[in-house]
Formats: structure tokens, C-alpha cells, sequence
């Protein structure tokens, strides 16, 4: 039995596969206590791997998003594995990389919370990235290039944070804007669904 928070289905509205089509996974739970998180993710029911399949299966998406909270407190090899086999669809997970996390998934998003005030500093167990998604708050960047996890090629994202307030929330895109255009090596993440007013 796993921890789910919610399984529904929407567009990808982060990061490489933004606008792809998907089934969103969400778990229960979170090993970090972010300031700025914006997912309501505690809560949740207990659900059989069978459970999680139906539930997958009502959809047609090619993706099965694992998200969270943080997925890999609650999955590994063998339960991404008997996904894919049983739904016929490509599993992400997005993850903070502190846990070890399954080498069976199709893609792999990392968004470590290096340096950022507030959140504990625990180790990256993550050993592999397609993607590297970080919310900017203004941080030092420097040192998410040299992460054990980022492979040549790594894809870099990086995300402005939302907040309530439209001013504020305003100010830290455009930081975020400056921040690409001054150092090519990131691409713009923006949060899609928010745009468009989908979950």
C-alpha cells in the first residue's frame, strides 16, 4: 500500500515535457519543509499498486508523472516497472534527490534545493537527471552545474517561484528572465498550468 495524495490528469506544465499530456501521481508526504512550497500534498489515502493501475488506466496520456510531495520516499525499480508494463505509458518522476531514485523511470527530474534558507541541507542521492528544474530565489546558480547527478546532457531549468502576491510574483519572474539571459546555460521553466488555470 502506497501513500497517494491525488491522481488526476492535465497538461505538463513544467520544465522539458511542458504541454505533453499526463497522468499526474502525486504522493503523500515530503522529507523537506520548503517556504515556498505551493503543493498541498499531506494528506492522502492508502492505495494498492492495482488501485494506482485502474486509476492510471482511465487516462490515454503516454506519461505517468510521479510527483509529490516526494515520490521516492514511496517507490522503487520493481513499482516502476510493473507501471509501465501494465499501463503501456512512459513514467517521469520529479524528485528533490535525496533519495535514491528507481533507474526503470523514463525521465528523471531533479529540483535540489541547494542553498536556499530554511530547508534542510541533505545529501543528493540521486545519480542520474534528464532534467535539473530550480526554482530561483535568488540563490547562488553556480553550484547546480556540478551536481553528481547532472550528466552532459542535463537539461537546465530554471523556475520562477510563485507566489499569491502578483507584484511579487511578477518581480521574481523577471529576476528569473534576467537570470537566463545573463547565463545561456538555463532555459525559462515557467509554471504552464498556472497560466492556463488547470490543475
Amino acid at each position: 500500500m502506497r501513500k497517494v495524495n491525488e491522481i488526476f490528469y492535465s497538461l505538463q506544465g513544467e520544465g522539458h515535457h511542458t504541454g505533453f499530456p499526463s497522468v499526474f501521481v502525486r504522493f503523500s508526504g515530503c522529507n523537506l519543509t520548503c517556504p515556498f512550497c505551493d503543493t498541498s500534498h499531506e494528506e492522502g489515502i492508502f492505495m494498492s499498486d492495482d488501485d494506482i493501475i485502474r486509476a492510471v488506466n482511465l487516462y490515454t496520456a503516454g506519461w505517468i508523472v510521479l510527483t509529490g510531495g516526494e515520490p521516492c520516499m514511496h517507490i522503487d525499480n520493481e513499482f516502476v516497472r510493473m507501471l509501465r508494463r501494465a499501463t503501456g505509458k512512459k513514467v517521469a518522476i520529479e524528485t528533490n534527490g535525496t533519495f535514491p531514485v528507481p533507474e526503470a523511470a523514463d525521465w528523471v527530474t531533479v529540483s535540489p534545493k541547494l542553498g536556499i534558507d530554511g530547508v534542510a541541507a541533505l545529501p543528493l542521492r540521486a545519480e542520474r537527471a534528464d532534467e535539473i528544474k530550480v526554482v530561483d530565489l535568488g540563490q547562488d546558480l553556480e553550484p547546480y552545474f556540478s551536481l553528481p547527478c547532472r550528466l552532459t546532457d542535463t537539461f537546465m531549468y530554471l523556475q520562477p517561484c510563485y507566489v499569491a502576491d502578483e507584484e511579487v510574483c511578477r518581480a521574481n519572474r523577471m529576476r528569473t528572465i534576467r537570470r537566463v539571459l545573463a547565463d545561456p546555460r538555463w532555459t525559462l521553466s515557467v509554471q504552464l498550468h498556472r497560466f492556463l488555470g488547470i490543475p
